[in-house]
Order: C-alpha cells, then sequence, then structure tokens
C-alpha cells in the first residue's frame, strides 16, 4: 500500500517556521540585550576612567593653586625684606651724615653768634639765634652755603633787639642739608 500523508503539511510548516521565528527573535532579543549590557559596561568604563582623569586634575589644580599662594606670599615676603633691607641701608648710610652736618654748623659759626634753636626735619634745618650785628649772620650763611654739607641757606626774619645793654640781632634762618660727592666728602674729612 502507497504511503500518504494525511497530515496537514501546510500546518506543520507553519508551526516550524513559528518556532523559527520565535527562536531567532528570543536569540536577537538575547543578543541585543548583551550588546545593551556590554556597551553600558564598556560607557561605564570610559565614564569613570574620564572622571577619574578629572578628579586627578583638580587635585593637581588644587595643589598648583596652593604652590602658586605660598609662592605670591614668598614673594611678598621677599620682597618686604628687601624694602626692610633697604631702610635699614639707608639708616646705616645716613647715620654719620647728623654728625657731619652738626659739625659743619659748628665750623661755620662765626665768633659773636650764637644758636638759640636747631631743628631738623627731613633735609630743612630750622636756625634760631642771635647775632651781634648783621653783618655776622651775613657771613654766617656765606660760610653755610660754601659748606659741603649745608645748602641755600634761606634768611626768614631779622629782629633788632637788646642783649646786656648791647644791641643784637635776633634771627630764624632755614638751610638745606646736602650731601657732597664721594670724592669733595673725602676731601672733606682730610680737612
Amino acid at each position: 500500500m502507497a504511503r500518504i500523508n494525511l497530515l496537514p503539511w501546510r500546518e506543520q510548516l507553519r508551526e516550524q517556521r513559528k518556532q523559527q521565528f520565535v527562536a531567532t527573535l528570543i536569540g536577537m532579543v538575547i543578543l541585543g540585550a548583551a550588546v545593551i549590557f556590554v556597551g553600558d559596561q564598556v560607557y561605564g568604563s570610559l565614564i569613570s576612567e574620564q572622571l577619574s582623569r578629572n578628579s586627578f586634575i583638580e587635585r593637581e589644580n588644587q595643589a598648583l593653586d596652593a604652590r602658586i599662594k605660598e609662592i605670591q606670599e614668598l614673594r611678598q615676603k621677599r620682597q618686604e625684606l628687601i624694602e626692610r633691607t633697604k631702610v635699614i641701608q639707608d639708616l646705616q648710610g645716613n647715620r654719620p651724615i647728623a654728625s657731619h652736618v652738626f659739625d659743619q654748623l659748628a665750623r661755620t659759626i662765626p665768633e659773636g653768634v650764637y644758636f638759640t634753636a636747631v631743628r631738623m626735619s627731613g633735609k630743612h634745618i630750622s636756625l634760631e639765634g642771635a647775632a651781634e650785628s648783621n653783618n655776622l649772620i651775613s657771613s654766617l650763611m656765606r660760610r653755610q652755603d660754601a659748606s659741603d654739607w649745608l645748602a641755600a641757606p634761606s634768611l626768614a626774619e631779622v629782629k633788632a633787639l637788646e642783649l646786656d645793654g648791647q644791641e643784637a640781632s635776633q634771627f630764624k634762618l632755614t638751610v638745606q642739608q646736602t650731601k657732597p660727592h664721594e670724592d669733595e666728602a673725602g676731601q672733606g674729612a682730610q680737612k
């Protein structure tokens, strides 16, 4: 007897294709999920690596900012020390000037003139005193003008007064303190 397949072969074929489709669909879903999972892991690791680089850069920037601040503080301290050193050097260099100025005041005062007040303000020296005559005041001013340490005497006031029965002149005089040049200072010290 001949074999005849009475089963609905079309339905069987349809069922087979349906199973293949479902299997392919499940495989694709699993494959898609795997691709998404792997992509998420890769991008997550890239992001975490970049975040760690960013945090490293931020830490280094903070360290550099701290160093820059420290350098600025050191520069400021250095500048303050330089200024202090300069002030000290100026004071050390100007220390003998006062003695030279007083020496020149004593050397330039003629006989018959005396000072009642001497005030020094910066480079200005105010002198008050009395003289037996106006000619002696003129002589004092000429001597001060010829001095290496004194310059530009300026008579502010002259008043006539009587001292011990004699006529005298009371005066107020200002003079500038100067500093002679190196070679003149050496010659002045030898005099």
